[in-house]
């Protein structure tokens, strides 16, 4: 049996497998079970494997690959066009088989466990950040119908917090002064964890070159570094800085027709967080330009007079995005003096 191309539909226990030959005739319809996997695909001549890029795609791709096949990750709306009549596993992964087969998809970078190890940092660090703010919210709800107001500052919460968990009198209940007592130690650990995950970035930071190569650059710090060489994964399937920044969701969003071109805000495509920190820090960036006399600051205080704070700092996180990818691409080191031209 002559395999050209195979569709695998990933699942937790349940797989399936669609194969098509050389001339585009199905030849394979499989279903297997997890523990089958690995055995049947070690069993078959390399060939071209498709999968959805979903929870557990990274693992799978790197067991293929060690047996020899060429995988490919493809993001589950490239797929979802060539899905026909009713959506079920089958026919997923008969639309996994088209799709990986045509040559102008797009494909998803394959992840390492390294990768995986530092994504996986940042997820739980912004899951903590994410209780802590919710944490915040609601100590400031709680106050604020008490008649305390509280400013939109988590180091003023922290004191408000101290001051009034050590009343042992006042309008508040000793119910209220008690589980506002119990939120305090619970704000101190989330702090405490919070620090934790701080200082693996750091070190995590330190000891990858890739990181600290590209952490040179205004505006990139070592969260921001470390996440982005988490996500690019193979540098290759970018062409250019500007597919990198489009896959960033950093350019504008069009609907153009009748030779017409009509752009809006960018299209927020891609990895939110990671947007969300390269936009901070342009934002940073844009906060300590003034007075400097460098091309990369003259830039950003030119666009400042004619363009909103905000779009600059999209504008210079997009650069930062393409100026990422150079570097990674090429295995150079940042040198601002060597930037030719800001526009």
């Amino acid at each position: 049996m002559e395999i050209k191309r195979i569709g695998l539909d990933l699942a937790k226990y349940v797989f399936e497998v669609h194969a098509v030959d050389g001339d585009e005739q199905v030849v394979l319809r499989k279903t297997l079970r997890r523990e089958a996997v690995a055995q049947f695909f070690a069993d078959l001549e390399p060939c071209l494997v498709g999968m959805e890029a979903c929870c557990g795609s990274h693992y799978w791709a790197r067991v293929l690959t060690d047996l020899g096949h060429d995988v490919r990750l493809i993001s589950p709306q490239f797929v979802k066009p060539y899905v026909k009549s009713n959506k079920n596993d089958r026919n997923d992964a008969e639309a996994i088989c088209e799709a990986v087969g045509r040559p102008s998809m797009r494909f998803v970078p394959p992840k390492s466990s390294e990768q995986l190890e530092i994504q996986a940092v940042h997820r739980i660090r912004q899951r903590v950040v994410a209780n802590r703010t919710r944490l915040v919210n609601q100590v400031r709800g709680l106050l604020g119908e008490h008649g305390i107001v509280v400013a939109r500052d988590i180091n003023r919460i922290r004191r408000a917090l101290g001051e009034i968990a050590d009343r042992q009198s006042g309008d508040l209940g000793g119910l209220l002064l008690e589980m506002l007592g119990d939120m305090r130690d619970e704000l101190a650990e989330l702090d405490a964890r919070l620090a934790t995950y701080n200082r693996r970035i750091r070190n995590l930071f330190r000891s990858n070159e890739m990181c600290q190569r590209i952490g040179r650059i205004e505006g990139i710090g070592p969260i921001t570094a470390t996440a982005l060489v988490a996500a690019i994964g193979d540098r290759s399937s970018f062409k250019n800085g500007r597919q990198f920044a489009a896959w960033l969701g950093l350019v504008p969003r069009q609907r153009s027709s009748g030779g017409k071109a009509r752009l809006f805000g960018i299209s927020k495509r891609g990895d939110r967080y990671l947007r969300t920190m390269l936009i901070h820090g342009a934002r940073a960036v844009l906060g300590r330009s003034s007075g400097k006399t460098d091309a990369r600051s003259q830039w950003v205080n030119r666009m400042r007079e004619r363009r909103h704070p905000n779009v600059v700092a999209v504008a210079l996180a997009n650069k930062n995005a393409r100026i990422v990818w150079s570097l990674l691409s090429r295995e150079q080191s940042y040198c601002p003096e060597h930037v030719v031209s800001f526009g």
